[in-house]
C-alpha cells in the first residue's frame, strides 16, 4: 500500500493507493484541517491508526521548499522531516517533495475531462512544461522533457519580485511595498493576494465599497467574498479586482512559460482558477500571457489548461512514491 499526502496551509489530504494495471487506484482518503494539528506527524498518526493497512511506500507533497528531506512550511509554521515520518511509519524511507512538484507528477495521471482549455496551442508541440498554482500561496514547478518523458522539478518562483505590467500595477507595487517591504508575486497572486488587490483599489479611489460589503467582509474569508461578487457583478470594485487578478495571473504564467521554455504546455493548478474559470477564459488572461514583445508568437503557440481535478497533488505524491518503488 502507498501512503500519499497533499499537505497545505489550509488542509492536509491523505490517501492510501494501490497500483493496478499501471495506474493508481485510490483506496481510502481523508482531509484534515491543518491548523487544528501541531504537525504532520500528528495527522499521519491519526490517519494510519484509523486504518490498519500495511504501508510499503510513502510520499508527501509539502506547501513549502524541501531541502535534504526537511521543510519549514511558510504558511503554516510546521517543520516536516522525512526521518521523523519514516520512524513514525516504520519505514526505511519517506519521500518529501514540494506540493507543486507533486502537482507536476499528478498531471500524467489526469484525463481530458480533468482540464479546461484556455489556449489550445500549436498542434503536436512537445518540450518542457510548467505548472503554476494560486491558492493559499503561489506555487510554481517545471517538467523537464528528456525526449521520452517529463521529469518534474520544484522551484519557488512565487516568491520572486512582483513585476508590474502597467501604471496601475506600478501604483499597487508601491502601495504593497509600504506594508510588506518585499512584494513577491504571491502577495498579489494567491487567495490573500485577491484581498490585497481589492484593498489597494479601494484605498486609492478606484472604486467604492458599499456598506453591505463592508459588513460582509468582516465575516469569514474576505477574498472569497470579493471573488464571489467579482463573478456575480454585484460590486464593481470586486469585478475590477478579479480583472486585475486574472491579468496578473496571465502575466506571471507567461513569464514562467518563457523561463522554462514550456512549449509542452502550461498547467494552471490551485483552488482559485476552477472557481473563476469564466474569467480565466477571457482575454484578460491570455492577453498578458502572450504580451511578451518579440516572443508573442511563441507564447500564443503554447497550450494553457486549467486543472479541474482538486486531487492532482495527492495523485502526484502517490505517483512519485510508486515510481520510486518501481511500481509504475
Amino acid at each position: 500500500m502507498i501512503l500519499a499526502g497533499d499537505i497545505g496551509g489550509t488542509n492536509s489530504r491523505l490517501a492510501f493507493f494501490t497500483v493496478e494495471h499501471g495506474r493508481l487506484k485510490p483506496e481510502i482518503e481523508k482531509v484534515y484541517p491543518s491548523r487544528e494539528h501541531s504537525g504532520l506527524e500528528m495527522v499521519v498518526r491519526k490517519f494510519v491508526s484509523e486504518h490498519q493497512v500495511s504501508i510499503r511506500h510513502a510520499c508527501f507533497g509539502i506547501a513549502g521548499p524541501v531541502s535534504h528531506g526537511r521543510s519549514l512550511m511558510p504558511n503554516l509554521k510546521w517543520t516536516v522531516e522525512s526521518s521523523v515520518l519514516a520512524k513514525e511509519l516504520g519505514l526505511s524511507e519517506v519521500t518529501l517533495i514540494n506540493d507543486l512538484e507533486a502537482n507536476a507528477y499528478g498531471v500524467a495521471a489526469l484525463e481530458d475531462k480533468d482540464f479546461a482549455i484556455i489556449n489550445a496551442g500549436a498542434p503536436g508541440s512537445d518540450g518542457n512544461a510548467a505548472v503554476i498554482s494560486a491558492g493559499t500561496g503561489l506555487g510554481e514547478a517545471g517538467l523537464f522533457w528528456d525526449g521520452r518523458a517529463h521529469r518534474p522539478f520544484a522551484c519557488e518562483g512565487g516568491h520572486c519580485d512582483f513585476g508590474p505590467a502597467d501604471e496601475l500595477q506600478d501604483d499597487m507595487a508601491r502601495y504593497l511595498r509600504a506594508q510588506f517591504g518585499h512584494v513577491s508575486w504571491e502577495r498579489v497572486l494567491s487567495g490573500p493576494g485577491i484581498f490585497n488587490i481589492y484593498k489597494f483599489l479601494r484605498d486609492t479611489g478606484h472604486g467604492e465599497e458599499p456598506p453591505w460589503l463592508t459588513e460582509e467582509l468582516k465575516q469569514g474569508d474576505p477574498s472569497s467574498h470579493v471573488s464571489a461578487h467579482g463573478l456575480d457583478g454585484k460590486s464593481a470594485l470586486c469585478v475590477k479586482t478579479l480583472e486585475v487578478f486574472v491579468s496578473i495571473y496571465g502575466s506571471e504564467a507567461g513569464n514562467l512559460a518563457l523561463k522554462l521554455m514550456a512549449t509542452g504546455g502550461v498547467y494552471i493548478g490551485g483552488g482559485i482558477a476552477p472557481r473563476i474559470i469564466s474569467k480565466m477564459t477571457k482575454p484578460e488572461f491570455m492577453g498578458p500571457f502572450a504580451n511578451k514583445g518579440r516572443l508573442k508568437a511563441l507564447l500564443e503557440g503554447i497550450s494553457v489548461k486549467v486543472i479541474l481535478n482538486d486531487k492532482t497533488a495527492l495523485l502526484g505524491a502517490g505517483r512519485c512514491a510508486a515510481l520510486k518503488g518501481s511500481l509504475l
